[in-house]
C-alpha cells in the first residue's frame, strides 16, 4: 500500500512542501527512511513506531519505506514525526486517504502519541495559504495561535495522534484556531521605560530622535556611566509602530529559530537584540552547514545594539559592512545560498579612550596617545563611514542629575517621529524604500539638493575634516531628515550645519 502526506520543512526562512511517501510492502520487518535525512528524521522512526503503539493502533510488521520528496534538499528537525506516522496508517487502511491531500501536516511525536511543537509554524503556514488545492494545517496546540497569525488558512490544533485520525476519518470536528490581529496590537507602543526617565542629555536625545525619524545608525561616545546604554535601550520605545506587514517579517525570523515565547504569538514591537562582545561572527550574521539567521536578522525592522563596539573581535565587526548597507545578508555554502533579511538601525556606544576618562572633566585619564589611537583603530574606517551619526556623551552633571523635573516624554518624541516618516512614506511611495537612511545616489540626487551656501558649508567640512564620498552623502541623508523634522521643504545650511556635527569621530581620529 501506498500513501500520500503533504508536509512542510523551513529551508533559511521560508517554507516549501515537502510530500511525505510511506510504501508498506511484504517482506522482512524494517523502515527505511531516504530523501536526504538528517539525524533528528532518521530517529524518527522510533519515535513513530512507539507512539503507533502507545495510542492504540497496529504498527504493520512490514517493510516500511518513507520518501521525503524533494530528495535532493537536506531535511532536518522534528518535523515530520506526525505526516509520518499518519502515512503509515493510511498506507494499513486506518486513516481514510481522501482529505490527505487537504491538509499539511507538521509536529513532533512523543513515545504515549502527544503531539509536541516545532519550529517554524509560521513560515510552514505561510507556505500552506501559497498552495490553491490545501485547505489548512495540521499542528500542534502549542504552536496554533502562531499558524493563526496567517490569515486565509485553517488551522487545525491537535493533541495527540488520536486526534489528527478522528479529524482526517471525519468522526470528530474540530474548530479552526482563529486569533484577533487587532488585540494584539493594542498592546504596541507598551514600554517599560521611557525618555522622560534620562537626566540631561538633551543633544543626545536630539541625535536619537533624528536617527529614529530617518533610521539612521548611530554611535554614542561617552565615558563610563555617562548613560549611553540608558539612552539606547529607550530608543526603541520612539520608533514607529510596526505595520502588519513587519510584523510578520520579524516574527518569520524568530518562528524559524524557535525564539517566540508561547504567549506571544506575534512580534508586534520592534525587536531590540544586544549581543556580548564574545559573540562569533557566524552568531552576528548567521550561519551553519544548513544557514540560520543571526543578530542581525533577528533585528530586522528593529534595532541592533552593540554596547563597548571595541571590545568586539575585529573579523565580527567587519561582516557587518554588508548588512549595514544592503539590509540584507548573503550566506554561501557548498549546497546551497541563502539571503537573509537584515535591515536594522546600527547604534552603537563605546568609550573614548581604554580606560573610559579621556576628555571627562571629573576624572584625569590614564591612556597614552599611542593606546587611545589603537583602541579607535579597532574600528575600521569603512564602517564608521556607514554610521550616518557620531555623538559625544559627556558624563551628566550632579546639577542635572539632582533636577526634578522631567524631559520630555517618548510619546512626546515618537509622535514628531510619526511625523516625519510620513513624509518619507509619501516621498518614497513610488520605490522600494522606506526611510532616508535608505536612499540610493538618485534618491539623494533627487530630493537632497542644496544651495549654494550649502555647498559652501559642505566644502569648508570637507576639505577640514578629511571626509570621505561616503560620510558626504551620510551628511545629506541627516540633513534631508534634519529638515523633514522640521516640517521644510529644502535642505537649508543650519540642516547642514547640524549634520556636520555629528561626524565627531572624523574629527578626533584626524
Amino acid at each position: 500500500m501506498l500513501s500520500r502526506v503533504l508536509s512542510a520543512a523551513v529551508l533559511g526562512i521560508d517554507a516549501y512542501q515537502v510530500e511525505v511517501e510511506v510504501d508498506i510492502a511484504l517482506g522482512l520487518p524494517m523502515f527505511s527512511t531516504v530523501g536526504l535525512p538528517e539525524g533528528a528524521v532518521k530517529e524518527s522512526k522510533d519515535r513513530v513506531k512507539a507512539a503507533i503503539k502507545n495510542s492504540g493502533y497496529e504498527y504493520p510488521p512490514r517493510k516500511i519505506t518513507v520518501n521525503l520528496a524533494p530528495a535532493d534538499i537536506k531535511k532536518e528537525g522534528s518535523t515530520f514525526d506526525l505526516p509520518i506516522a499518519v502515512g503509515i496508517l493510511s498506507a494499513a487502511g486506518t486513516i481514510r486517504p481522501q482529505t490527505l491531500r487537504e491538509y499539511f501536516i507538521i509536529g513532533e511525536l512523543s513515545l504515549d502519541g502527544r503531539v509536541k511543537p516545532v519550529k517554524g509554524a509560521l513560515p510552514m503556514a505561510l507556505g500552506a495559504r501559497s498552495q490553491k488545492e490545501t485547505r489548512g494545517i495540521i499542528v500542534p496546540v502549542e504552536n496554533a495561535h502562531e499558524a493563526a497569525v496567517v490569515q486565509g488558512v485553517k488551522v487545525i490544533a491537535v493533541k495527540d495522534l488520536g486526534e489528527v485520525v478522528d479529524f482526517l476519518n471525519g468522526t470528530a470536528l474540530f474548530a479552526p484556531t482563529r486569533i484577533d490581529l487587532e488585540s494584539l496590537f493594542c498592546h504596541q507602543e507598551e514600554y517599560p521605560d521611557d525618555f522622560s526617565d534620562v537626566k540631561g542629555q538633551e543633544h543626545v536625545k536630539r541625535a536619537l530622535e533624528i536617527a529614529a525619524a530617518g533610521g539612521h545608525n548611530i554611535i554614542m561616545i561617552g565615558p563610563p556611566g555617562s548613560g549611553k546604554t540608558m539612552l539606547a535601550r529607550r530608543l526603541r520605545t520612539i520608533l514607529p509602530p510596526l505595520t502588519l506587514e513587519e510584523a510578520l517579517e520579524s516574527t518569520r525570523i524568530h518562528s524559524v529559530l524557535g525564539l517566540l515565547d508561547s504567549n506571544k504569538h506575534l512580534i508586534v514591537n520592534r525587536p531590540v537584540r544586544s549581543p556580548h562582545h564574545t559573540i562569533s561572527d557566524a552568531g552576528l550574521i548567521g550561519g551553519g552547514s544548513i544557514p540560520k539567521p543571526g543578530e542581525v536578522s533577528l533585528a530586522h525592522n528593529g534595532v541592533l545594539f552593540l554596547d563597548e563596539l571595541p571590545e568586539f573581535r575585529k573579523n565580527v565587526i567587519e561582516v557587518l559592512r554588508q548588512p549595514v548597507e544592503d539590509g540584507a545578508v548573503t550566506i554561501a555554502r557548498a549546497s546551497t545560498s541563502l539571503t537573509f533579511p537584515a535591515r536594522f538601525m546600527l547604534v552603537a556606544a563605546m568609550n573614548p579612550c581604554p580606560c573610559g576618562f579621556w576628555g571627562d572633566h571629573r576624572r584625569q585619564c590614564t591612556c597614552t596617545v599611542p593606546q587611545i589611537q589603537r583602541y579607535k583603530s579597532r574600528i575600521s574606517g569603512p564602517l564608521l563611514d556607514r554610521i550616518d551619526i557620531h555623538v559625544e556623551v559627556p558624563a551628566v552633571k550632579y546639577k542635572e542629575l539632582s533636577h526634578e523635573s522631567s524631559g520630555e516624554s517618548s510619546l512626546t518624541i515618537r509622535q514628531r517621529v510619526v511625523e516625519a516618516r510620513g513624509i518619507q512614506k509619501e516621498r518614497f511611495r513610488t520605490s522600494q524604500i522606506h526611510c532616508n537612511a535608505q536612499m540610493q545616489h538618485r534618491h539623494i540626487k533627487k530630493y537632497c539638493g542644496i544651495g549654494e551656501d550649502c555647498q559652501r558649508l559642505l566644502e569648508r567640512a570637507i576639505n577640514t575634516l578629511g571626509l570621505s564620498a561616503r560620510a558626504y552623502t551620510r551628511i545629506l541623508k541627516v540633513s534631508r531628515t534634519i529638515a523633514d523634522l522640521g516640517g521644510e521643504e529644502a535642505i537649508q545650511a543650519p540642516h547642514i550645519a547640524e549634520a556636520i556635527q555629528y561626524r565627531s569621530l572624523d574629527r578626533n581620529l584626524e
